[in-house]
């Protein structure tokens, strides 16, 4: 099948979100294809984590449809889409092991009695390699870095090998080396034939990786490549107000966004809803 014939895993058609008489957007329409990542930026309360709460059925439109995975989302969710939410620590007495924490993406959907079997041990022990987590599965996850629970949160996402793949800054509160080590996990999923949705406040870590950026600020949105969407006449237009795109070195920063988290810091190799 060609790739104009692959349907997408993703169709948001004429969306809008409304917050009393406050519109976060309007007009949506945004097609994830198969092996495609886009990264979903902007201001604090642009509406960028009720999107995807919205893709995942607990968010309800105001207009507009959501069609995953061919079916429209509904408040049951769909296993085929996983989710990686922000690398938020978890509490120093937290006694699960790192393995159970993944084992709850690959069974944790099931009632009544835990019964393990060898498929499920199987699978938990192949997502533990493909995160890199083998050294310290076994510990409680308290005592974990954080950079170490959140390759454990996406081994969880991963379980059921989702074909759409929604990541709510996954990066925050990370070094660069345990960011860099998410992003290639995430890339590598992608690279599989899954559509991956990211909101991020600081597009650098993954704009190497990147296919389209959906931008979202002040109640409008603009969507494309990076080199189309990061620049300064295209988001003064968004935004209504004078911002500069500017290069240093292998990072962009974006300057003079109203509403902008620390200048929405970009780099080479936002969302705050």
């Amino acid at each position: 099948m060609s790739e104009a014939e692959t349907p997408p895993v993703l169709q948001v058609r004429g969306a809008a979100l409304r917050r009393g008489d406050r519109e976060l957007w309007s007009g949506l329409d945004l097609d994830v294809a198969p092996g495609e990542l886009i990264a979903v930026l902007g201001p604090s309360g642009s509406g960028k984590t009720t999107l995807l709460r919205a893709i995942l059925g607990l968010e309800p439109l105001s207009e507009g449809t959501i069609t995953a995975l061919g079916e429209p989302v509904h408040h049951r969710g769909n296993r085929r889409i996983g989710y990686l939410p922000q690398a938020r620590p978890l509490s120093r007495d937290t006694a699960m092991r790192g393995r159970d924490l993944i084992a709850l993406g690959v069974d944790g959907h099931r009632f009544g009695l835990p019964f393990v079997r060898r498929s499920d041990r199987d699978r938990v022990e192949a997502l533990i390699d493909a995160v890199g987590a083998r050294d310290f599965a076994d510990k409680p996850v308290g005592v974990l870095s954080g950079g170490e629970q959140q390759r454990l949160r996406v081994g969880q996402a991963l379980a059921d090998d989702p074909r759409l793949l929604l990541c709510d800054e996954p990066l925050t509160s990370l070094d660069l080396a345990n960011q860099q080590g998410v992003v290639r996990l995430i890339d590598e999923h992608r690279k599989t034939g899954a559509g991956v949705l990211l909101v991020t406040h600081d597009i650098n870590p993954v704009l190497g990786k990147v296919d389209r950026i959906l931008y979202l600020a002040n109640g409008r949105f603009t969507l494309g490549r990076p080199q189309e969407v990061l620049t300064s006449p295209v988001l003064t237009d968004l935004y209504g107000a004078p911002v500069f795109v500017l290069r240093a070195g292998d990072r962009l920063v974006v300057v003079g966004a109203p509403d902008a988290e620390d200048s929405h810091h970009h780099h080479d190799h936002e969302d705050h809803s």
